[in-house]
């Protein structure tokens, strides 16, 4: 498909980080793209996130940063390891000066309403295409269709599936693809920061490791809250949604006989969201003729990495490269896309997961080892953090 003298028209189906930071990097490029979401008003579900310094030298090329960091939290500590029975710091690394020093810029936490309101400042409001519920994606050739529950019927030069978990365009591109259980649920809540304990306030990213559960927190939107997520076992109930809920009284009970310090900052919480984790294996491929994938809905991660919206963030920069590159042919571009990225994240998948099993050892000889790693290694150096943040491994729109 040649691009015509306006440019191709490319279509993202998705809204969230993942579509938007992709319009954004288009834009940034030269190109126009139309990103179209269902849901009436662009608001992030969910609580907070992570951008590392991968993510957040992005933000600064796009000129967004700036705008980010104005509620966005500086974190001074990161990957603090606490014990669960009574917070013993089993490793702690000191963001303020590690990661300017080694990766070039700073790690920030924030709610992800502030992450999606400064990429959106990036892309124009006549690009945006909100209440526009997508029913079907189909292929003619190498050309995606769309068709809308309005009644509305798309045909793109370029199609890019940024829309999540359940991605319509995914099942168009590689067929139903199985997730297994993987026997996690996840637990989110803001806690408003004047209920929070002195400790949980710090700019910090802590993890409370135990049997079969850990806890993260750390301070986010301007400092007027406290972010947790919880993980502990799957029961029955647990469903694979942003928007299904849990009782405080649930999320206490999983973690009874922690410590009494962690507990209060648990009893100070909203009412929790809970969802299944569920485990998928990396995608053999992406695209097919000019559509692709970015997001969840190309490598589905566990959140053990702090690293969904990053990849995200990076999946549209890199992509952005590859169409500015080979403006003219779409299927080139699409394909040195999926192959600059794919190991990358698959990469990122494995670790990810693997990250399950660490954190949520049974007191025992392997957890007493694992503690003793943890109090002698370099958190950023060790268990593969540095292949996500280190601007000579990471591949990100650098030309």
């Amino acid at each position: 498909m040649m691009a015509t003298e306006a440019g191709p028209r490319i279509v993202i189906l998705g809204g969230g980080i993942g579509g938007l930071a992709a319009a954004a990097f288009l834009r940034d490029k030269g190109f126009h793209s139309d990103v179209y979401e269902q849901a009436a008003a662009l608001t992030e579900v969910g609580a907070g996130l992570v951008i590392a310094p991968n993510a957040a030298r992005l933000l600064r090329r796009l000129g967004v940063l700036d705008r980010f960091i104005e509620r966005a939290m500086r974190m001074e500590i990161g990957w603090e390891f606490r014990r669960w029975e009574n917070g013993t710091v089993l490793s702690a690394e000191n963001l303020q000066d590690g990661c300017k020093r080694l990766y070039g810029e700073h790690t920030y936490t924030a709610h992800r309403a502030d992450l999606l309101n400064a990429l959106r400042s990036a892309v124009p409001e006549h690009s945006l295409h909100l209440g526009r519920r997508c029913v079907s994606v189909e292929f003619e050739g190498d050309q995606a269709v769309l068709r809308f529950e309005d009644g509305e019927t798309v045909r793109p030069d370029i199609l890019i599936g940024a829309d999540g978990i359940h991605s319509r365009v995914r099942s168009a591109i590689v067929g139903q693809t199985q997730a297994r259980e993987s026997g996690i649920c996840a637990f989110r809540a803001l806690v408003p920061a004047h209920k929070a304990p002195e400790f949980a306030r710090r700019h910090a990213q802590t993890l409370w490791i135990g049997p079969d559960h850990h806890l993260v927190h750390y301070p986010v939107s301007g400092g007027d809250y406290v972010n947790l997520v919880a993980f502990a076992p799957a029961g029955s109930s647990s469903v694979e949604s942003w928007s299904a809920t849990a009782t405080l009284g649930e999320l206490l009970d999983e973690f009874d006989g922690w410590d009494p310090r962690l507990v209060e900052l648990i009893r100070s919480a909203d009412t929790p969201g809970r969802w299944a984790l569920l485990d998928r294996e990396p995608l053999d491929h992406w695209n097919r003729g000019t559509a692709t994938l970015l997001g969840d809905a190309a490598h589905p991660m566990f959140p053990f990495f702090a690293q969904g919206a990053a990849q995200a963030i990076e999946d549209g920069a890199v992509l952005a490269l590859c169409l500015a590159e080979n403006p003219h042919s779409p299927l080139t571009a699409l394909g040195r896309y999926e192959e600059l990225r794919r190991r990358r994240t698959a990469r990122l998948q494995e670790v990810s997961h693997g990250r399950s099993h660490i954190n949520h050892l049974p007191d025992g000889p392997e957890q007493q080892a694992r503690d003793l790693a943890y109090s002698r290694a370099d958190p950023l150096r060790a268990n593969g953090w540095i292949y996500a943040y280190d601007p000579e491994v990471a591949v990100s729109a650098s030309g």
